[in-house]
């Protein structure tokens, strides 16, 4: 994707309406209504353990833009770290400049977080992408970003534990993990 097509496109998401979580992906503009109260919960029960572990000059944050043009996406994870400089960058962050992306999986587009995000975030630099999916009780995270794919995939289920690699380095205890009511 050329420069220009990117940020006709970047344009057009940025004047859609307010109450959406809207984001780019090639030339597809994927939007999403706000999140359940189950949604959240998981992402706070994550985001309290990550908190402990975050390093020095970084701090959290949930629906902010990362950008990167060169892989023409612009994405808004449920949760990412930054370091705490990119403030003084305004509305435009680098994706390769985060940590971790989080993604607690919508029942209602799951595509979205299993192949468009699992394609775009290597791409865009994020090293790591941890996916909580209620649907099926498990969380997966991927690691190892090379251009176009992870390299790793690590699977558990609620209840168990999984690794978070450095520069998080701890345990992430999946025992609280609430998972979707059918």
């Amino acid at each position: 994707m050329n420069l220009e097509h990117y940020h006709l496109l970047e344009e057009a998401r940025r004047r859609l309406p307010d109450g959406y979580k809207a984001e780019l992906s090639g030339d597809v503009i994927v939007m999403q209504a706000s999140p359940s109260p189950i949604h959240q919960l998981n992402l706070a029960i994550v985001q309290r353990q990550f908190e402990a572990h975050c390093p020095t000059g970084y701090f959290p944050t949930g629906n902010s833009d990362v950008s990167s043009p060169e892989a023409g996406s612009v994405r808004n994870p449920d949760l990412t770290y930054l370091p705490e400089d990119v403030i003084e960058l305004g509305r435009e962050i680098p994706a390769e400049l985060a940590l971790i992306a989080v993604e607690i999986v919508s029942p209602s587009s799951p595509d979205n977080d299993w192949t468009g995000k699992v394609r775009d975030y290597p791409r865009m630099g994020f090293p790591l992408y941890l996916i909580v999916d209620p649907r099926q009780k498990s969380v997966t995270l991927f690691s190892e970003p090379d251009r176009d794919r992870y390299h790793t995939r690590t699977e558990r289920e609620f209840g168990g534990r999984i690794r978070i690699p450095g520069p998080f380095d701890f345990e992430l205890d999946l025992a609280r993990l609430v998972p979707y009511r059918d």
